[in-house]
């Protein structure tokens, strides 16, 4: 009965570490753990076309990884909360003990 309740929660988890099994939108959220910051600029940092990075950001916006901010004509993404970033460090220094 008690896996049956936890369900929903094992499915969300699931699909959250498998948003964050792509080498690409790893590579976003290791750019947007530093600071906020546009399409253009991302794009440029990872080497990949703008298109391409703004797909991989509406996946990121959708699971709440990312939030986007209007400022003018353009838009600035950063990571949605600290939550987000205390992942990603937490698995970063999980990699690196076992090195």
């Amino acid at each position: 009965m008690e896996q049956e309740q936890h369900k929903d929660l094992y499915n969300d988890l699931a699909e959250l570490f498998k948003l964050m099994g792509d080498p690409t939108r790893i590579k976003i959220l290791f750019c947007l753990s530093k600071k906020e910051m546009c399409v253009l600029d991302i794009s440029e940092l990872i080497g990949m076309t703008h298109s391409a990075v703004s797909h991989q950001l509406a996946n990121l916006k959708t699971a709440r990884m990312v939030k986007a901010t209007k400022k003018g004509k353009e838009v600035y993404y950063s990571l949605d909360d600290d939550h987000v970033e205390k992942l990603f460090d937490l698995a970063i220094e999980h990699i690196k003990e076992g090195r």
